[in-house]
């Protein structure tokens, strides 16, 4: 197994620099793997460990892509579903003509304000969104803009109510722990988090110049909360063994179409109205983009092919799999830099990899 060195140098001086105090990174070949490393310290005067719990922010969005992926699979909906149809008061304020690709493919139009951490339990935040208007001029399917959470609570609900299951223990009976990763969530429950203790690493935010854990995201109830669109975590090896899932196929959380649709060109050539750049996207993945505009903060790196897919999370995360080299990255940091901090850090770790697997 290969240690990446250069790679790993990229981590290390992100801690000189203040950009973290640790991370962790897995990369594979064919399912094989190349690294898996845990860098630096969790929180004060503890070491980083890869069995640590990282939040992956918007990293952990493919996860309710795939339940849904999952009710496609069963036939309880399809792409052309409008969400009315599953949620009747989705239909206020002229959303009625909705459907469950503009939701996936983030050209419904109806972006905010609701964040992924707002606070009030899941009825109250679904109540919120199904009143959301879409914004003038925007015609579903025909602009896009990226939604940080508005659409991915709807997408949650659409599976609670076709299945009955909270989105929470969903994703872990139906999406982790057949894919052996026990400690993969989308919320903590209380009584997990008090057994994990310190297994749960800590964000911090170090755009200021110093490493301050004073975050919300650290907060007990934040750790808990059930929030589709930022709040999965896990080892980073977990957010991997999903994408050696989809590249392999797709089984056993989805089928070979599933996997191989929701992770290609869906959204071709569009103005992201959120990003203020051209991006294309797959249905809840981010298909890389370079051919517009050169290799930009939301893609895979200077080598990345054009159908590599993936999404990466607000200045921590990255995780996506290229399908001719077998590749799989995630990568978690667990300090928050600041924009221009952290696009740096992205771009270098993810063309560095490529360059020492000799895969440019």
């Amino acid at each position: 197994m290969s240690e990446l060195p250069k790679t790993l140098r990229i981590f290390e001086d992100g801690i000189t620099q203040g950009l973290h105090t640790g991370g962790q990174l897995y990369v594979s070949l064919e399912g094989a793997k190349v690294c898996h490393r845990a860098i630096g310290q969790a929180r004060q005067g503890e070491p980083m460990t890869t069995d640590h719990l990282m939040l992956w922010m918007s990293a952990g969005k493919p996860i309710t892509a795939l339940a849904i992926g999952q009710q496609i699979d069963r036939k309880t909906i399809t792409l052309d579903t409008r969400i009315a149809d599953v949620i009747p008061e989705f239909a206020a304020n002229g959303k009625g003509e909705i459907r469950l690709r503009h939701l996936l493919s983030h050209t419904a139009g109806f972006r905010g304000p609701l964040n992924s951490f707002s606070p009030g339990d899941w009825d109250d935040l679904i109540h919120r969104a199904c009143q959301l208007k879409i914004e003038p001029g925007w015609v579903p399917g025909e602009k896009a803009g990226y939604h940080v959470a508005s659409s991915w609570f709807v997408l949650a609900e659409i599976v609670r109510r076709l299945d009955g299951r909270p989105i929470e223990q969903y994703v872990r009976d139906e999406i982790f722990l057949p894919l052996g990763q026990e400690d993969a969530w989308v919320g903590i429950p209380e009584e997990r988090v008090m057994q994990y203790g310190n297994r749960i690493a800590r964000a911090v935010e170090t755009s200021r110049g110093w490493a301050d854990d004073s975050l919300v995201y650290n907060e007990l109830n934040a750790v808990v909360l059930p929030r589709p669109a930022a709040n999965a975590r896990g080892p980073i090896r977990s957010l991997g063994r999903i994408y050696e899932c989809l590249l392999a196929g797709g089984a056993p959380i989805v089928s070979p179409q599933i996997a191989r649709s929701f992770t290609s060109r869906q959204r071709h050539g569009l103005l992201d109205h959120t990003f203020k750049v051209v991006l294309d996207w797959g249905f809840g993945f981010m298909i890389d983009s370079k051919q517009y505009a050169g290799p930009h903060a939301y893609g895979y790196g200077d080598h990345a092919g054009p159908d590599t897919f993936g999404h990466s999370g607000n200045q921590c995360s990255c995780a996506f799999a290229e399908a001719r080299h077998g590749l799989v990255v995630a990568w978690a940091c667990n300090g928050l830099p600041g924009e221009p901090a952290h696009q740096s850090r992205q771009r270098a770790i993810n063309t560095t990899i490529y360059e020492e697997l000799g895969l440019m």
